[in-house]
């Protein structure tokens, strides 16, 4: 909270004393509990790991709400709460109004609150997930092999240089953005969100502000960056650049992209009278922001037509590679099913061959196969029961759909006029709002690490 603080000191905002309290109060809390606990020296099961990962992201929602609620935004609880949960999932969706008018702190503290949330997510998805063994997540342990774990023995050296390769990629896109127009706030504000697949801007017409292609096209790259896996980056820095040619993760998103871009692209071209330069530009701008879920918009998707639609739908639930900074199924188990499907009809052709599914050309394990499968089946049945639930609060048909899966993949706007690129949440009922929150964390948090505690034997043991 100090950085926002600053910041509203430079611009001469009265915002920095609210900054600045809240850092204390936070501090002050952080030490009492600190001390509270320091004797203790008992080592974290893995029911205190599934309780405490919960509990963190929970908590540091609730103090990074602060701001919100004290500063001019003046929010209330339930509107800061759901700014902050937003911010630190790298949602993206917001309740807040006239953006273009609020105080450069409280900006750049939505930007920070996605930033960090994007380093903890890559740190998240390395280094505890896969020991959790949380939906198919084990399966990133296969990247852990001897030439990896020789150059990094130590978790603590792993985070630093994960979080040092995350500050240099932060600083490259600022710079890019700056040279091509944005101002230095602007480019460093987006750039934290950019490399963070988070989405928040500082405009409340978000990249459709700029009108630029140059600045477009660099998001568009940077956007991709954040959703490619930050182990590769790690590889490629201890001299394996092969690595990012051999990765199966890495492979698949860029044929995903390319053809959802291309059909996209087409749809536009024969609906529309735009050149198609312009067709181009748009279409791989959305496209490669609600694939990667970082949720910017240039320009009102939702006017695409039934089709443009349907594509802009389904691909909210897809999301970017395991061990980055994006949400969704992910691709790493779309190739597991995709792969298991093929082996499936091979086997119906030639009943007595034997096909194995295989990732990053291992074997996948059936634990890991069917921990893809329970999740890929809990993750469209909390989508459906979110959305049911937004439905019965009287939200539309396409709000409450689009809002579900915007929620629970981590892509941050919806479809329509409600909540679609022109409009955000504020809106939606109270209870609406607590409920795309839980689904932003149930989603973050890849849902069984959330489930678990829901579990009566969970507590019982």
């Amino acid at each position: 909270m100090l950085i926002p603080m600053t910041v509203d000191l430079i611009y001469k905002n009265n915002d920095w004393s609210i900054f600045m309290l809240s850092s204390f109060f936070t501090f002050f809390i952080g030490i009492v509990l600190y001390f509270s606990f320091k004797n203790k020296k008992n080592k974290i099961n893995l029911s205190q790991a599934f309780i405490l990962t919960v509990l963190s992201w929970i908590v540091i929602a609730i103090f990074s709400s602060l701001p919100f609620v004290f500063s001019s935004s003046k929010l209330d609880f339930t509107n800061a709460f759901f700014e902050s949960i937003s911010g630190i999932t790298t949602t993206g969706a917001t309740v807040i109004i006239n953006l273009d008018n609020l105080s450069e702190g409280i900006l750049i503290w939505r930007s920070f609150l996605q930033w960090f949330g994007g380093i903890g997510i890559i740190v998240l998805a390395l280094a505890i997930l896969p020991t959790l063994q949380i939906g198919g997540m084990q399966i990133l342990h296969m990247e852990h092999d001897d030439p990896y774990e020789k150059t990094l023995p130590k978790i603590g050296q792993f985070v630093i240089e994960i979080f040092l390769i995350y500050l240099f990629l932060t600083l490259i896109c600022a710079f890019f953005y700056f040279i091509a127009g944005m101002s230095s706030f602007d480019s460093l504000a987006h750039a934290m969100t950019t490399i963070a697949t988070g989405g928040f801007s500082t405009h409340d017409d978000s990249f459709g502000s700029f009108n630029s292609a140059n600045i477009e096209w660099i998001s568009i790259v940077f956007m991709i960056v954040g959703s490619l896996p930050f182990v590769v980056y790690l590889k490629m820095m201890h001299g394996n650049w092969k690595s990012f040619f051999k990765d199966d993760q890495i492979k698949l998103f860029f044929i995903l992209i390319i053809v959802t871009i291309g059909i996209t692209a087409v749809w536009l071209l024969l609906n529309s009278s735009e050149k198609s330069l312009y067709v181009l530009r748009i279409s791989t701008f959305n496209v490669t922001s609600i694939l990667t879920g970082t949720g910017y918009s240039s320009s009102n998707y939702s006017e695409w037509g039934g089709f443009g639609l349907v594509i802009m739908f389904i691909i909210m639930f897809i999301g970017g590679c395991a061990g980055s900074t994006t949400g969704g199924v992910k691709i790493f188990r779309l190739k597991i099913l995709f792969g298991s499907a093929k082996s499936q009809i091979k086997k119906l052709n030639q009943p007595h061959g034997v096909f194995v599914t295989s990732f990053n050309q291992k074997p996948v394990s059936d634990d890991t196969f069917n921990s893809v499968m329970n999740f890929f089946f809990i993750y469209i049945l909390i989508f459906i029961i979110a959305s049911l639930l937004l439905s019965f609060l009287g939200l539309d048909f396409l709000t409450a759909i689009s809002a579900s899966a915007s929620a629970i993949s981590n892509v941050g706007p919806g479809l329509g006029d409600t909540i679609g690129p022109l409009g955000n949440y504020n809106s939606l009922p109270m209870s609406a709002k607590w409920i795309l929150s839980i689904t932003m964390l149930v989603g973050r948090l890849e849902i069984f690490t959330f489930l678990v505690l829901l579990s009566v034997s969970f507590w019982k043991s």
